[in-house]
């Protein structure tokens, strides 16, 4: 009951901010501004920013390293079927935004690649004319409905984040994520624990896959690393919220804070 009740106070927030708040564009940009969110514990982030390269180092860069020599044609394959979970939590999160057409087209994506794409591995729907996509999360939805971001935050293994979008990530085991609901939350027959957190490990090596030369380049051309991972974070995610298809001044993957959620 008290899951339940967070997550209708959190949907409830975001709907009537929303009406208040979200339309104004202007507002948005001002509000997710990189510049204008806060630094509050940089003591803590540095540190736990720290521990996350040294993970790195020691597990996800060598395992990003083997990834990458699988053949394309299966890499893609496991992307896709990652994309194609992300929109259980994309769907719901268009519907608090009151974009109700992309609800629909992505729910037709995602019926289509779940069905004919055969779990995801392949992007039928796109192939058939079916091309408009944009991840969105709980985060975003708050953001749109005029809640600012809060302090910037590193968090250990998951890496950055603001406070609003780490307290909106919640909603997932709130009920938020479908396929939270049917491996972790919910005893079923069909689907284990180990299957949420395997597609959250893979989308981790899959992202670092992604953007390896990118993050080693970043890495040997900063002064500060850190400051360097936290600006293109923030670009980055104020252009995700805006829906915006600029490309970040060093990062021209779309996938940047996929891990986070």
């Amino acid at each position: 009951m008290f899951k339940k009740i967070v997550l209708i106070l959190i949907t409830t927030t975001a709907l009537t901010l929303n009406v208040n708040a979200a339309s104004d564009g202007e507002l948005l940009l001002k509000k997710n501004n990189p510049a204008e969110v806060k630094e509050c514990w940089e003591g803590f982030n540095r540190a736990s920013f720290a521990l996350n390269q040294g993970l790195d180092k020691v597990i996800f860069k060598p395992v990003a390293s083997v990834y990458k020599k699988i053949p394309s044609p299966v890499r893609v394959g496991v992307s896709n079927s990652l994309d194609n979970l992300s929109n259980l939590v994309t769907i719901p999160n268009n519907i608090l935004q009151g974009d109700f057409a992309l609800a629909g087209v992505n729910s037709g994506r995602f019926i289509i690649n779940t069905t004919l794409g055969v779990l995801g591995i392949f992007d039928v729907a796109q192939a058939i004319g079916i091309i408009d996509y944009e991840k969105e999360d709980y985060g975003q939805s708050l953001a749109k409905a005029g809640v600012g971001p809060g302090c910037y935050i590193v968090l250990p293994v998951l890496g950055p984040s603001t406070a609003r979008d780490t307290i909106a990530s919640s909603a997932n085991f709130f009920g938020g994520d479908a396929w939270y609901n049917v491996t972790v939350k919910n005893d079923t027959n069909y689907f284990k624990d180990s299957d949420y957190y395997t597609s959250k490990v893979t989308g981790g090596v899959d992202f670092r896959a992604k953007n390896y030369d990118s993050i080693e380049n970043l890495e040997q051309n900063s002064l500060d690393f850190y400051a360097s991972v936290k600006s293109l974070y923030l670009q980055d995610r104020q252009q995700k919220i805006l829906n915006s298809k600029k490309i970040t001044e060093t990062q021209n993957d779309s996938d940047w804070e996929e891990i986070d959620n």
